[in-house]
């Protein structure tokens, strides 16, 4: 049972322009997983009033209508507030996207990615590398909280400490994101060069709180169970936990996070039997959405997280990591042992963690903070992220 004084501290109010945010908890976009899918399982588990971020979305790929990130931008029927992640380093294309999203009712919330720390990303000038250069930064966020005004849609702005230790913009970002308009920010408190390797700063997100008095903070980074939401709150005074990797095979968890922040009794994982009817229907969400052929080879990367720390063997797992067919998913899963009991070792990192390493930038991005020019060739990426 959760203690009551850390439950009344973390149910306060969260708001994200007119959207009441409750529990005040976030889905973080997730390349390749976050889908329209993904969002409705952990909704069915979560809080309907809770934040469900789609995948990472380019602002050229919008411009540009790439077929493939249109479908990207499925939201449910009854999916409310639609929140999709735009990611930009161009103002101008990023006000054109912003737009269009707004002029074609495309989403209920715009939320902007600057934390991404991938090379071929930071090495264009985007991502995190972007909040580097502050005149820029500014500029992007402008362009997409002006187009979002007239039809009353909030723009949010995620982004890391900073590049590595001896280039740190968190606290500037922040501030300017706050200056120009963002409805909240929310720091993945590690540095770009950490990437997802080793432990989170949660400090960083106390003095980003202290630094940023206008707006929500939401914290980032190493939330695996309800305890670490309740612990990153209560150690850092932010106003909501965003979630990425610890969600991974386990769409549940936000039922988890429902209980912790209303002050409710934590509910126990699943037996395997559970877990087995929970993976059948991810899977048909995902043929739902993508066809049978491409949901269910979709669902494969899914399975060693759903599984993980079940004893269920090495020929069982590998069937399900090469699962074709829904007839085929339903036979598999029918072999799972299930009065398995939860495994302990489950709250434990799940996803990428990978290693440090050095980000790589453009040449000369570190000589002027202040240039405003936008990076040469940054903008032609538009798969849609």
């Amino acid at each position: 049972m959760v203690g009551m004084s850390t439950a009344l501290h973390t149910t306060k109010t969260l708001k994200i322009g007119p959207y009441a945010v409750d529990p005040a908890v976030v889905l973080a976009p997730m390349a390749g997983i976050t889908n329209v899918a993904f969002r409705q399982l952990c909704r069915e588990f979560g809080s309907p009033t809770s934040l469900y971020v789609c995948e990472m979305i380019t602002a050229r790929a919008i411009v540009e209508r790439d077929a493939k990130t249109m479908q990207m931008i499925t939201f449910g029927e009854d999916e409310s507030p639609r929140s999709m992640q735009l990611y930009g380093v161009d103002p101008k294309s990023m006000a054109e996207a912003a737009k269009i999203i707004v002029a074609e009712d495309r989403a209920d919330h715009i939320d902007m990615n600057f934390g991404c720390p991938v090379p071929k990303v930071t090495r264009k000038g985007g991502g995190a590398a972007l909040p580097y250069k502050r005149q820029l930064f500014r500029q992007i966020v402008r362009a997409a909280v002006r187009a979002g005004e007239p039809a009353g849609v909030p723009v949010t702005v995620k982004f890391r400490i900073g590049i590595d230790d001896d280039h740190l913009t968190y606290l500037d970002a922040g501030r300017i994101a706050e200056d120009e308009g963002a409805q909240a920010v929310a720091l993945h408190a590690r540095t770009a060069a950490q990437r997802y390797s080793g432990q989170a700063d949660w400090s960083a997100i106390a003095r980003l709180k202290e630094a940023v008095t206008g707006i929500p903070v939401l914290g980032n980074g190493d939330i695996f169970s309800a305890q670490d939401a309740l612990d990153m709150v209560a150690k850092t005074g932010c106003d909501g936990v965003v979630v990425g990797r610890g969600c991974l095979g386990r769409p549940w968890l936000f039922g988890e996070l429902q209980a912790a922040f209303r002050g409710e009794p934590i509910p126990q994982g699943p037996r395997l039997g559970q877990v087995a009817e929970i993976l059948r229907r991810h899977g048909a969400l995902l043929a739902d959405f993508l066809g049978e052929d491409k949901g269910i080879r979709d669902l494969r990367k899914h399975m060693a997280w759903y599984l993980k720390g079940f004893p269920v063997g090495a020929e069982l797992r590998r069937n399900l990591a090469m699962v074709s067919t829904l007839t085929e998913l339903d036979d598999l899963v029918g072999k799972l042992d299930p009065t398995l009991e939860f495994p302990d070792n489950a709250d434990e990192p799940r996803g990428r963690q990978g290693s440090p390493g050095k980000v790589v930038l453009p040449e000369g991005w570190l000589d002027d903070p202040e240039d405003a020019t936008v990076p040469v060739g940054a903008d032609e990426m538009h798969s849609g992220g």
